[in-house]
């Protein structure tokens, strides 16, 4: 059984998550203690139990400590089933984080499958559908695997309410290099929200044409229904010859429209000015694929603390290294070997 402590390296939930996939791909038990030991309210929230509790429907695995503000996490895993699941979150928990607990296992399966997911898909502290499908899920499929994903009702932050498909078409990870992101095909901003005033979008979407050389054509807002809110996202999207980048900014209480569209902005601005592949958010989601696939590389910004924490349990469970190498530019290649 390997054993964790949650409060080291980045000390949150993607540890929960990474762990329970690499457990039931390889059929290693694992405990961890600790939970989310860096948080302000450390311990499994809601988001995470259900997590969990997919992870055992998957994989007929057994769990102790599995309950919201548990601490301590002991998950012994059985043999992975492909079919038809359903599961809903709660509340505004990330539909998008239960996903990225059981897709690989479901992904490596010897069937197809397809899941119903239901939670927040546009929430704080977790990738929203857009980035899911349009930044994440190709790279996944130039890999071998077939992977859609469809939202058919937004869920924001507190209501949820939101719900997601996804149907998978299983095969073998094969490794892939994607070092470069090749020529700009197009750029886009997009402030959407439903239950609050139209001026909350029209500010951001005014304060993102100051701060972005953009064409005016770029820049959009778009109104969902009342009943799928109170909620706001501003997605920012630069659309590459090999990859897709999306920033998003959330609206929030006590934080100025304005304020959101200039870190969405400057992260964007960030990233173009880069020759990276991978955007921070994605690094780190690309990192568990491919030392599942054995081996390829990848070039991302400087890696966050979500990263390398994510490389630590990978080396655990799979004896594999993910190695960080910055260049001259600043970019970093990061290799699995």
């Amino acid at each position: 059984m390997i054993i964790i402590d949650g409060s080291e390296g980045e000390g949150g939930g993607q540890v929960v998550r990474n762990a329970c996939a690499l457990s039931l791909v390889t059929g290693t038990p694992f405990r961890i203690s600790n939970v989310r030991g860096k948080r302000s309210k450390p311990g499994l929230m809601r988001q995470h139990v259900t997590a969990v509790e997919a992870a055992c429907a998957i994989g007929g695995a057994e769990c102790d400590g599995l309950a919201v503000g548990s601490s301590d996490l002991a998950f012994r895993p059985g043999t992975v089933v492909p079919g038809e699941y359903r599961f809903a979150v709660g509340t505004a928990g990330s539909t998008g984080l239960v996903l990225q607990t059981i897709l690989m296992p479901l992904i490596l399966a010897d069937a197809p499958s397809r899941l119903v997911l239901e939670g927040g898909t546009h929430n704080m502290m977790a990738p929203p559908f857009d980035f899911i499908a349009r930044t994440f899920l190709p790279v996944i499929n130039r890999m071998g695997p077939r992977v859609e994903a469809r939202l058919t009702r937004h869920g924001f932050y507190p209501r949820g309410g939101g719900r997601i498909e996804v149907d998978i078409m299983p095969a073998p990870l094969r490794p892939i290099e994607c070092v470069e992101r090749g020529a700009l095909l197009s750029r886009s901003a997009l402030a959407m929200f439903a239950g609050l005033p139209f001026e909350v979008a029209d500010r951001e979407i005014v304060t993102a044409k100051t701060l972005l050389d953009w064409p005016e054509e770029a820049f959009a807002v778009r109104q969902l229904p009342e009943e799928q809110g109170p909620g706001n996202i501003l997605l920012l999207e630069a659309a590459y010859e090999h990859v897709t980048e999306i920033v998003s900014g959330f609206g929030q209480l006590g934080v100025s429209a304005e304020q959101v569209a200039k870190r969405a902005a400057a992260r964007m601005s960030g990233y173009e000015a880069s020759d990276a592949f991978a955007g921070p958010y994605l690094a780190d989601q690309l990192l568990l694929p491919f030392a599942l696939a054995g081996g390829g590389a990848f070039t991302t910004v400087k890696p966050s603390q979500h990263s390398l924490t994510a490389a630590d349990i990978i080396a655990r469970f799979l004896g594999r290294q993910c190695v960080f190498e910055q260049s001259a530019s600043g970019t970093h290649r990061v290799d699995i070997r």
